[in-house]
């Protein structure tokens, strides 16, 4: 049971035991954050899922992508107890959508620093969504666009890519043709400046405020992760 300003059970799934080490040591200085324990499979996962119940749950990509969307998918209903956060090398944005439209709370890079990290947990930890910056950064992005600017229909359409539809099936939802919905996703992109419907779907959870600019004040970074002002390493 959690206790209200207790501090939040952070578990780590993580392919490089290394990297693991590095998290529980600069989470040691932190008042509102308890590294619990480190594994080595999603399996191992699930069964701690089910014994502990973990405020957080951190997971490496490097397990594999549809290994890792998988696990999800079964695990699911268990995971909603649990504020789950994925990170990797690289990460796709049909995988961030994916993720997202799986529950994930949190998703970042390895190569963020200790600092960002942290604070994505403590994100997710409060209850927000949380995306890295840097995963929108991949193409250019127009500057932020009025989304009175799209019609009730445009924004239709735009909800149920979003959704994760396919033309197909937004036209059979909308009772419109698919030739239709080319029409009106081609008016979006011209009207958002944005370029293929995943980027499309992110920027859209990201402009409804789901993303970013939720985070809770930030608190002081321990002294282990800090050191003089630097993350003590970069993860990749």
């Amino acid at each position: 049971m959690n206790i209200p300003g207790s501090r939040k059970r952070v578990i780590v799934c993580e392919t490089q035991p290394l990297t693991a080490e590095g998290i529980r040591a600069a989470l040691a200085g932190c008042e509102d954050l308890e590294f619990r324990c480190a594994l080595d499979s999603l399996g191992a996962a699930s069964e701690r899922l089910r014994s502990e119940s973990p405020d957080l749950m951190l997971v490496d990509k490097s397990f594999g992508a549809q290994a890792v969307l998988h696990w999800l998918s079964q695990e699911r209903p268990v995971l909603a107890k649990t504020g789950l956060v994925i990170w990797g090398a690289a990460i796709t944005e049909p995988e961030a959508l994916r993720l997202l439209q799986l529950g994930v709370k949190g998703i970042l890079r390895k190569s963020a620093d200790m600092a960002t990290l942290i604070a994505c947990l403590r994100a997710v930890a409060a209850g927000a969504n949380w995306m890295e910056d840097a995963l929108f950064r991949d193409t250019p992005r127009p500057e932020r666009y009025a989304r009175s600017e799209l019609t009730p229909r445009e924004q239709q359409v735009l909800d149920l890519v979003e959704a994760g539809m396919k033309n197909r099936e937004i036209a059979r939802e909308l009772g419109i043709r698919p030739g239709t919905v080319k029409i009106h996703l081609k008016h979006i992109f011209e009207k958002t400046g944005v370029r293929g419907r995943y980027g499309l779907a992110l920027n859209n959870i990201r402009e409804r405020g789901l993303l970013g600019g939720l985070l809770p004040p930030p608190l002081p970074l321990p002294i282990q992760a800090a050191g003089n002002g630097q993350a003590p390493f970069r993860m990749r």
